[in-house]
């Protein structure tokens, strides 16, 4: 029996335990307006790292539990523990003084020189201000201020762009869990050939994955945000019947090797190759696990258990998209329900203008090329939208990632989500996209970014190999729309 959890190497430097302490119900805590004792909070801390849990997970909207874990860090947990913590800011412009002041509000609260984990969560993929972002922080990361850079909840296809960008990237954290299979499919595969690691929350669904509610009738009132948000995704999965077949098969696993079903279900998590660590949910001088975690690594699934499991969770529905879309695409799953209200109320991505006396109305993108060439990114006439050919072309003229027109496609895609969600369609309304490629054998890769974003739209498209394209450009796309349509 393991007297403390194993470690994983996240990145050169970085040794870290297999289960991290998430402090997010700090907040959940809180939620009455009364902060927690921050003496005896940080004495729980150093209960948890004295057992080998030293690597705490928190964010710049977690309550207090930023200024709990800098008080902790700058007195007895001092060279003993790790801070791992995320920024979260609404989509705009990414200067670098922006950045730096967001980013810099944590290094106060932490009261340090140097965070070893720096990760970062972006509301909408149509405003492309994350590369700028992400490129700054690469920045501190290059001057000493960060240790290493993660993201959180964020796609494969935009992950990927970040990484063939050349953002050192060490961690994305995603939900995972047997509830939520997203991360298993092509998150996984990607991570694997990148060296990217999953850092795996809500491996016990806010604590419905465990022994407490193996037959146990469904709830009517939800006592926290964590559960609250987890009964969302039993719902979406096919609801309470579906859960309890799950924890039934869980519980018989259990039984067979004397643990408890959360261990099993963090098991599960963990045994992909992908995960580095699963993420456990602390609720500092209430109750911890800290004894049941250890246990999850006196045992391993064998094909039965794997085999099992896999006929229980073949009766759920999986959940749509992939990681993170819940926070990008209604229905947004969160602790507060469907919050579809939040994208509504974000700024347009570009400006609409209008011409005197004419009732039509463009926006541009701030291309180099709109200028020289008097052109706009797109124009609507009605209930009509026409979108010029659009490159992956960031900024005034950098490209991005030369040469590789897998993330020139989704980079493309979200310049024109954003150009016609600006003049008040969505991409839901589009009909027609026409896309040039320099080199045709490269169509599949197209077509399934292409079938990620209009799968479920199906407008008329043409692909056409053009024998060359500006610059480092390997795609060029046009888009149509018909708002109302």
């Amino acid at each position: 029996m393991h007297t403390r959890p194993p470690r994983v190497e996240l990145a050169p430097g970085l040794d870290i335990p297999r289960v991290l302490t998430g402090l997010w119900q700090v907040a959940d805590m809180e939620k009455g307006g009364v902060k927690l004792d921050v003496e005896r909070a940080c004495a729980v801390l150093g209960e948890y790292t004295a057992d080998g849990y030293d690597a705490f997970d928190m964010a710049d909207h977690y309550g207090s539990a930023e200024e709990i874990a800098g008080h902790f860090l700058a007195n007895a947990g001092r060279g003993r523990a790790h801070a791992f913590t995320k920024w979260c800011p609404a989509p705009g412009p990414m200067t670098p003084e922006i950045v730096r002041e967001g980013v810099g509000r944590s290094f106060g609260r932490l009261a340090l020189e140097r965070i070893d984990l720096m990760q970062f969560h972006w509301w909408r993929y149509s405003h492309p201000g994350y590369i700028d972002a992400m490129s700054e922080m690469a920045r501190m990361r290059a001057e000493g201020r960060i240790g290493h850079l993660g993201v959180t909840n964020f796609d494969t296809d935009h992950l990927r762009l970040l990484v063939r960008h050349g953002i050192p990237i060490v961690s994305n954290q995603v939900s995972f869990s047997l509830l939520d299979r997203r991360a298993a499919g092509r998150m996984a595969d990607f991570c694997r050939a990148s060296g990217v690691k999953l850092l795996a929350y809500g491996t016990l669904a806010g604590g419905f994955l465990t022994d407490h509610w193996v037959g146990r009738t469904e709830p009517q009132q939800i006592p926290d945000w964590s559960k609250s948000k987890y009964k969302h995704f039993i719902d979406a999965i096919g609801g309470w019947g579906v859960l309890q077949e799950i924890l039934s098969a869980a519980k018989r696993i259990a039984d067979k090797h004397r643990v408890s079903v959360a261990n099993v279900a963090a098991r599960w998590v963990l045994e992909h190759e992908a995960v580095a660590a699963v993420i456990i949910g602390a609720r500092l001088g209430e109750r911890e696990h800290r004894t049941d975690n250890l246990a999850l690594f006196s045992f391993a699934l064998d094909a039965d258990d794997k085999a099992r499991l896999a006929y229980a969770v073949a009766k759920a529905r999986d959940l749509p998209g992939d990681c993170g879309d819940e926070y990008r695409k209604p229905p947004i799953l969160t602790a507060t329900g469907d919050l579809s209200h939040h994208l509504q109320s974000l700024a347009a991505v570009y400006e609409a203008k209008s011409p005197t006396g004419r009732p039509r109305r463009w926006v541009d993108s701030g291309s180099k090329w709109e200028a020289i060439a008097g052109y706009s990114r797109a124009v609507r006439t009605g209930n009509r939208i026409l979108v010029s050919g659009t490159t992956a072309t960031h900024g005034a003229g950098l490209t991005i990632c030369p040469g590789d027109v897998e993330a020139q496609t989704v980079y493309a895609l979200d310049k024109i989500a954003a150009s016609i969600e600006s003049l008040g369609g969505t991409l839901a309304d589009v009909i027609r996209t026409r896309l040039y490629v320099k080199d045709a054998s490269q169509w599949q890769p197209v077509a399934q970014v292409h079938e990620r974003y209009f799968g479920a739209v199906r407008p008329v498209n043409t692909l056409l190999q053009i024998g060359a394209l500006v610059g480092d450009c390997e795609i060029e796309i046009e888009a149509e729309a018909e708002v109302g349509a």
